[in-house]
């Protein structure tokens, strides 16, 4: 999930100021002096929590998450949050409220690291999803995500996970980075999912992934979280750019990673 965390990170700058005079578009420094990270790697880390406690249940992942959701929210009031994510979070309020937002996708990387079946994995997805995203595009973002990163984990192609994405979740895929060009600010699922996952299968690199998301002067932060979490299972992350984002976590946060990891370790042997 450090690609998921280096995106968030990256974007995090551009999002309310996607115009900076002198940019060099490909060329740009990933991380600025005072680059931290927002709502998407701190609900991304509540996800790894629930995950460890739910054992594969399904029902318990949703539980998980919602409880987690709502502990991390608390713990980083100022990451971000959309109002109704917010508004759910603070109060105590267990029922979805149908969100369609972008926040089911960018926070669902840890899930399509974790389970050895495509199914498995788009069950989970859809239960971290629940808690506050309960409508069927906010579903579909989160499992859509943590399907394309299973399948790239498992060596498929770019052109195969393109071919997946479109005929499972209904996207159109068949777009390229050059016909997408300037998308304006769009939060929704089925408006930014789409273009950040065509910005990992159209690079090379986990960086050229995440510049282009944010070359899309969108939902930067989130784009660049969703866009990173692919590339990150296609081309792995170097390390310098993993030490960089590691160093930007709070101590709470680097705990969480470390057991994260660990689990993950453990499962996998």
């Amino acid at each position: 999930m450090i690609g998921a965390i280096i995106g968030d990170m990256a974007g995090c700058r551009f999002e309310n100021h996607p115009h900076q005079p002198g940019l060099d578009p490909l060329d740009f420094p990933l991380f600025a002096e005072r680059t931290s990270f927002t709502d998407d790697t701190v609900l991304s880390f509540a996800v790894c929590e629930a995950l460890m406690e739910s054992s594969g249940d399904p029902e318990r992942m949703q539980d998980a998450c919602c409880r987690r959701f709502k502990e991390f929210a608390r713990k980083y009031p100022r990451a971000g949050y959309g109002r109704r994510f917010w508004e759910w979070a603070c109060s105590r309020e267990a029922r979805p409220f149908a969100s369609f937002g972008n926040g089911s996708a960018m926070r669902v990387s840890p899930v399509g690291w974790s389970f050895e079946t495509l199914e498995e994995t788009e069950c989970m997805a859809r239960a971290s999803a629940l808690p506050s995203h309960s409508h069927p595009e906010g579903i579909k973002g989160a499992c859509s995500v943590a399907a394309a990163i299973f399948l790239a984990r498992k060596g498929k192609r770019p052109e195969e996970i393109r071919d997946h994405v479109q005929r499972a979740y209904g996207y159109d895929m068949e777009r390229h980075l050059r016909d997408i060009g300037n998308t304006g600010f769009d939060s929704t699922c089925q408006g930014s999912v789409p273009q950040a996952i065509i910005c990992a299968l159209e690079t090379a690199s986990a960086e050229e992934a995440v510049r282009a998301a944010i070359l899309l002067r969108g939902d930067a932060d989130t784009q660049g979280a969703i866009a990173g979490s692919i590339a990150e299972a296609l081309w792995g992350v170097p390390e310098d750019l993993k030490n960089q984002a590691e160093a930007r976590l709070d101590e709470h946060l680097r705990g969480c990673l470390q057991r994260w990891r660990q689990w993950l370790a453990g499962r996998r042997a």
